[in-house]
């Protein structure tokens, strides 16, 4: 801005004196004030006017990214409903794509079969062709066969027509015959076989076994090695009494705080332990407190033996079994056969034969009588002789026993004649009983000798180069030498070692005899 001060220079200079200065002064200080205002109010608009252009742009900014976002998700929409539209397409396409594939191959397939059934009428009309030219030759071969037979005929008389005609017809029949013969005992043998199998697996799974406990040595446990002492007692007294009450041997060695119990028979094991145990926890040890407490524990076992026997009978719904049988069956509970319970083993016995005989159409109760009874031989005192079978079949046959139960309890070890199918059953269900997986055990000492006494025995047959116990002792291979054995003495070595070992050796189940001889010629070539 520009300020032209000639209209003014008259006036000053004119004035001369201090006071027209001052005003002067004053003059140009408020011309320059408000020329100071009038910029910054021009600047403040223009700042004002700045903000207001910026927010507008940012306000335009936004309303643009608005904009922006809102068409690209329209496009956004679009693109998936054409893209949607697209797939709906493509899928309908593939539909008759599919639907014209699946029609192809049904006409393929069609065209196929019509291939297939002419080329079976081909076939068939040439078998057709052929069995007609086979009649046709038949038919010729039997008029010429005919016109012989009418010349022989013209020089037979009647007697020798018959003959040669039984002949023919013997001739002709003979073959037949023996091929039907042939036909319906194979299939009689292998429906037999089959209907066996199925009762035998039948009658296992309808059986549940529990696991045999193992048999061990019967021990006592002490509360301290000084009661050993006084189980010895002054001068060996008190165990020399308690040994003749019970008829048992006391081991008392240097093992800790235990008393070994030794005896053949078990139930008397069996009332030394209860005795000694109560000995000790009364603690007064003499002989006439040792034949009093074998007294109490030799009237509890008879009680306890009572009560088995009473158990097994009701549990398998027996009646009308004699009370000495019910003792023996009791007494059974303490007797073990290779680590299995005898009484358990009894009863499983006569589960077996009862669904067994359900089976075969016998009757069950009969069959579960002689299962139950079959070793009850083993627990009847000495006053019996022989085999505990003979034994028991005698003792029930005492006692008032069916005659069917009698022959099948002594004939299950087949030392007599079985008279009936239950004897078979008892054998039967005895065997699956004392084979089945973990039924009967032994130490691992005398498995080790049982297989060891096995392979000794078969090298000592004349021809033996060795031999070898496998399947857990159920198997003995044994190779010979070819130079010194024949195959016709390799079949008789395994029948002598056969008899050989049923003779000579103790074992569970079976023992499968395989004889190998062979010769190997090798070369090589270079």
């Amino acid at each position: 801005m520009t300020y032209e001060l000639e209209p003014f220079q008259p006036a000053l200079a004119a004035a001369t004196d201090w006071p027209v200065v001052a005003v002067s002064l004053a003059v140009i200080a408020g011309a320059a004030g408000g020329w100071a205002f009038v910029w910054w109010f021009n600047r403040h608009l223009r700042e004002r006017a700045r903000e207001d252009a910026g927010h507008i742009v940012e306000l335009g900014r936004r309303e643009a990214e608005v904009a922006r976002q809102t068409r690209l998700s329209e496009a956004g929409i679009e693109i998936e409903r054409r893209r949607a539209e697209l797939d709906r397409e493509i899928t309908r396409r593939e539909l008759e794509i599919d639907a014209k594939l699946r029609e192809i191959r049904s006409h393929e397939e069609s065209l196929g079969n019509l291939d297939h059934e002419m080329t079976q009428r081909e076939e068939k009309l040439g078998r057709e062709q052929a069995a007609i030219r086979q009649a046709r030759e038949s038919v010729r071969a039997m008029s010429r066969s005919l016109r012989q037979t009418m010349e022989n005929l013209a020089s037979m008389n009647v007697e020798e027509v018959r003959a040669n005609l039984r002949d023919q017809v013997r001739q002709e029949c003979q073959d037949e015959l023996r091929t039907l013969r042939r036909e319906f005992l194979e299939r009689s043998e292998t429906e037999i076989i089959d209907e066996s199998r199925r009762m035998l697996v039948a009658a296992m799974q309808r059986l549940t076994s529990k696991p045999n406990n193992d048999l061990t040595a019967t021990i006592v446990q002490l509360p301290n090695d000084d009661m050993k002492g006084r189980i010895i007692g002054r001068e060996g007294r008190n165990i020399k009494c308690f040994e003749a009450a019970t008829g048992t041997t006391l081991l008392i060695d240097e093992s800790p705080q235990m008393v070994l119990i030794s005896s053949f028979d078990p139930i008397r094991r069996e009332i030394a332990r209860t005795a000694l145990e109560r000995l000790i926890a009364d603690g007064r040890i003499h002989p006439a407190t040792i034949e009093d407490f074998v007294g109490q524990a030799r009237a509890e076992l008879d009680v306890i033996v009572q009560k088995a026997g009473d158990a097994a009978v009701a549990q398998l719904n027996l009646s009308a079994v004699h009370p000495e049988v019910i003792t023996l069956l009791g007494k059974l509970k303490f007797r073990f056969s290779y680590t299995q319970n005898v009484l358990d083993h009894s009863i499983e016995v006569a589960q077996l034969c009862s669904m067994l005989a359900s089976e075969l159409r016998l009757d069950p109760v009969v069959a579960k009588r002689a299962g139950l009874f079959h070793d009850i031989g083993k627990s009847v005192d000495g006053e019996y002789e022989g085999s505990h079978a003979r034994i028991g079949g005698e003792f029930l046959k005492r006692r008032g026993e069916d005659p069917v139960v009698v022959n099948a309890v002594a004939a299950h070890h087949e030392e007599i004649k079985a008279e009936s199918a239950y004897a078979g059953l008892v054998m039967l269900a005895d065997t699956i009983s004392a084979i089945r997986p973990g039924a009967r055990a032994e130490s691992l000492a005398s498995y080790i000798e049982r297989l060891d006494r096995l392979e000794k025995l078969a090298t000592t047959m004349e021809g033996v180069q060795s031999a070898f116990a496998i399947q857990a002792g159920r198997e003995i291979r044994v190779i010979v030498r070819p130079d010194m054995v024949d195959d016709q003495q390799a079949s008789k070595l395994a029948r002598d070692l056969r008899r050989k070992i049923e003779d000579e050796l103790q074992y569970p189940s079976t023992i499968k005899v395989t004889v190998i001889r062979e010769r190997r010629f090798t070369e090589t070539a270079t």
